[in-house]
Parts: C-alpha cells; structure tokens; sequence
C-alpha cells in the first residue's frame, strides 16, 4: 500500500490518541490498520457486540471508524449504541461502508457520525478525515475542560462571595448585640426561627410571592439585621438594667428607622461610587437589602396596627417583618434577661396565642404552632450561657 501521499498529514503527538476500527472482513481490519498504526494507537473489533466494548475499555477511543454492513448488530446499530451511553456518546464515528446512496450517507449522519467515508478507500482521504476529526475532538475536549474549569472557578468565587456577604451580615448584626444586654447567640436564634417559619410557609397562598425563588434565603439572610438602629441609641438607654421609663421607650422606638435609614444610605453611596453598568444591576444586587431594610424597619409592626413606627396593619406589614416579629418576641420571652428570668415554652406559647390576630399575623402563629417543637430544640441547642455565679 503507498501511503507516502498521506505522511504529510500526520499531526504532531498523534500517537498518544487512540482509534478503534470495526469491520466483520478481517483484510479490511489489516488494511485499515497497516494505514494508521505508523501514526496512532490502533484497536480492532470485527462484531457490533465487541466494537461496543472495546469503546468502554480505557483509554477511551478517540475516534472510531465503524462498518456498516456487518451480520447480527450492524453498524447504525452500534451507533445508536454508542449514542445512548453518557461514557461514548461524545467518541466521534466515521462510517466506512460500501454503500454508495445518497440515502444511506444521510441515515447515517442522521444518527449522529462526523463523516462518510465510501470502499474502496483511499488511504490520504482516510487520514486527512482521521486527521480532521481528531484535531475537532481535541479542540472540543480543550474547550470542554476549559468550560468546567471556568464553571468550578465562578462556583467558587459565588461561594467565596456568599461567604463574605454572610460574614459581613453577621459582624455588622454582633455589632448592634455588643452594645446590648443580649447575646450574639440571640442573632443564631432568632434567624433559625425565621428559617422555620418562612420554610413552612412557603407554600402558602398569601406566602407564596413573598417566599418564592430566592426571596426565602434573603429573608433568612437579612434576619440577622433586624436591630442594627440599635447602634444609634444611647447606652443610657440601651443597657439600662431595668424596664424603661414612657420617654425611653419613645428613644429606643427610634432604632427601626435608625436602621432602615443607615441601610438606605448604604445603597445610595454605593451607587453614586457606581459605573453606569453596576448601577443597572444594582436592583438585583441590592435584593437582599430591601428586604434587610423592611426587617429593620417594620418588625415592631403589630397585626392590629398598634405597633411602630408606622402603625401598619396587616398585610401592609412585609411579610418578612411579620415572620421577624414573632421569633424576635418568642426569643426574648424564652430568654434570661437582666430583669426577668426565662420563661417556660409554654407560657410563651400562651403569649403568642394570645397575641394572635392582634400582634402577629394569625398564619403565622399558626406556623409557629406547628414547628413548636423546633423552635423548642432551636431555643436549647443555642441557649445562653448561665449568668456568673460570681
């Protein structure tokens, strides 16, 4: 066989790549391998039923030239084989037949072959194909590997991002509890306690809108946030070791705006420092802080529109503030303060009910009623740690 016509085509490193000839005539085999063996790994198989595992043995073939007219399992057979296995679907197939119709070219490509080669063949169409073949393989492969290297690479940044937003968050909510007569285990609590009630809500008609897609992990990220204003009140106030007087009280009503406002200025010199590119993502990159600045804003708000600062009534409260209302409340009754002890998981379950449809949105209550038992183990696990004896 004169094959000097078709040395030029030989690519660089080819020898490492690997073809797998199928054909049932074994002079075709030998033919065919004679053709490719200066240049690469070559491995044989003269049924359909061996062609299918000789593609699983490792390495993996990088190309096959597979027969056609073959007894038992033809060739399109094992192409639809081949096509239906994740580990082979990706080998690209070179049909080498001699069938001669325009017909059988179409079927076969149809199936899912990169090329139609006729018999008699000729040996430099043969390798420039192979040659051709190999070199798109090589380049989907590259482009392959790069797409998953750049996919775990912006996993990773996303995740890395996340966790900066997340520690972020979390100092600026210790923030606010340092300078209060609570504990950061406070912050740990009562965002467990929003994660319960806004996952058994999500499902729920008057819920549903407010909780959907990734408006439910916001929430449960934001819960943290709820008493940054407390940063803007005095210290006399803040850390008075007893109930505080009318006047207090109107001060530390303040902190719901003090908060929201500081969130507010946030977002506005972020964007005045903002590209026109960034500002026009700033809607979505800003999601999480609305729904931080509704938190901090109206998680004093009552059902009944007897709470502050703006006295809404009902649904007019966020739904993220209401759910926030009742774990902020259920935590302070179950926790130790300097002027009350703890109370029982019962007395403060008959508080909340007692509040319901006048403190807190009765749906919510009735979450609270059917995930007691967690808010219960949420209120042990992550309890404060006994006063000093001392």
């Amino acid at each position: 066989m004169n094959t000097s016509a078709s040395k030029d085509v030989r690519p660089e490193g080819a020898a490492k790549q690997t073809i797998l000839v199928v054909d049932d005539t074994p002079q075709n085999l030998a033919v065919l391998g004679e053709l490719l063996q200066p240049f690469y790994r070559v491995r044989a198989a003269n049924s359909g039923e061996r062609a299918l595992r000789a593609a699983g043995l490792q390495p993996r073939p990088d190309l096959i030239l597979l027969d056609v007219m073959m007894p038992g399992m033809d060739g399109y057979e094992v192409m639809q084989r081949l096509a239906a296995d994740p580990e082979t679907r990706n080998i690209p197939v070179i049909f080498v037949t001699a069938m001669t119709a325009t017909e059988n070219e179409e079927h076969g490509l149809a199936l899912g072959a990169v090329d139609y080669i006729t018999k008699p063949i000729n040996p430099a169409i043969v390798l420039a194909r192979v040659h051709t073949h190999l070199e798109l393989k090589r380049a989907r492969d590259r482009l392959a590997d790069e797409n998953e290297w750049l996919e775990h690479e912006v996993a990773r940044r996303m995740r890395e991002n996340l966790l900066i937003q997340d520690l972020s968050v979390r100092a600026l909510a210790c923030l606010s509890e340092a300078r209060d007569n609570e504990t950061g285990l406070h912050i740990v609590r009562t965002q467990s306690y929003v994660e319960l009630l806004a996952r058994h809500l999500v499902g729920h008609e008057r819920f549903r809108h407010a909780l959907s897609g990734s408006r439910l992990g916001m929430v449960v990220k934001a819960a943290p946030l709820h008493d940054i204003g407390k940063v803007g009140v005095p210290d006399a106030i803040l850390l008075k070791p007893g109930r505080l007087t009318v006047e207090e009280f109107e001060i530390m009503k303040a902190h719901p705006h003090i908060g929201a406002d500081a969130i507010n200025k946030a977002m506005e010199q972020a964007l005045a420092s903002a590209d026109d590119e960034t500002a026009e993502q700033a809607s979505g990159a800003f999601a999480f802080l609305y729904i931080a600045r509704e938190i901090s804003l109206g998680h004093h708000e009552k059902w009944d529109g007897s709470g502050y600062p703006a006295g809404l009534v009902g649904d007019a409260i966020p739904v993220s503030a209401r759910l926030m209302a009742l774990a902020d409340v259920f935590d302070a009754l179950m926790s130790r303060r300097v002027y009350k002890p703890p109370m029982t998981l019962e007395e403060t379950t008959k508080i909340i009910c007692d509040g319901r449809a006048s403190h807190f949105d009765p749906d919510v209550v009735d979450a609270f009623l059917a995930c007691r038992e967690r808010f219960a183990d949420i209120a042990a696990r992550f309890a404060d740690p006994a006063p000093d004896a001392n």
